[in-house]
């Protein structure tokens, strides 16, 4: 639906990061060589600085990714040992139920319930999702 002024002039979308130089592909039209930051990641890579070289679009244009170039892109960097650290602490805050401490493999709803459910609704949790107490040294990748 576009949409008009008063004087009659159309209203333009307008990408302020986008000068109109990016080539854009459609869905799954994009040359090879090109991959988004998902498709990096998946591929143990990240963009490593560069800037994008095009865009993807689906949906009509409602949905689009910026592409890099696969031959620039850098290997994913290793987290260090105090990094993943922190980041089990902070995921076992999300997974441990404040009322009985036990620890889930998924996230419990804290914000919304503030407890797990085998405490809310009064039953005992299976054991294929609640943690065996973790061994005293660490089994952290780096």
């Amino acid at each position: 639906m576009d949409q008009q002024l008063a004087d009659g002039r159309e209203l333009v979308d307008v990408d302020v990061y986008d000068d109109g130089s990016f080539p854009v592909f459609r869905w799954k039209q994009a040359p090879a060589g090109l991959a988004t930051r998902r498709q990096l990641r998946e591929m143990g890579l990240r963009p490593g600085g560069q800037e994008p070289v095009a865009r993807i679009e689906c949906r009509r244009g409602k949905r689009w990714a910026w592409l890099y170039r696969i031959d620039l892109a850098k290997p994913k960097r290793t987290p260090s040992l105090a990094q993943e650290m922190a980041l089990d602490r902070a995921m076992a805050a999300r997974q441990t139920c404040p009322a009985c401490r036990r620890r889930y493999y998924a996230c419990l709803p804290l914000r919304t319930q503030g407890r797990c459910d085998a405490c809310e609704k009064g039953f005992e949790p299976s054991p294929d999702t609640v943690m065996s107490p973790a061994p005293p040294e660490h089994d952290l990748a780096a």
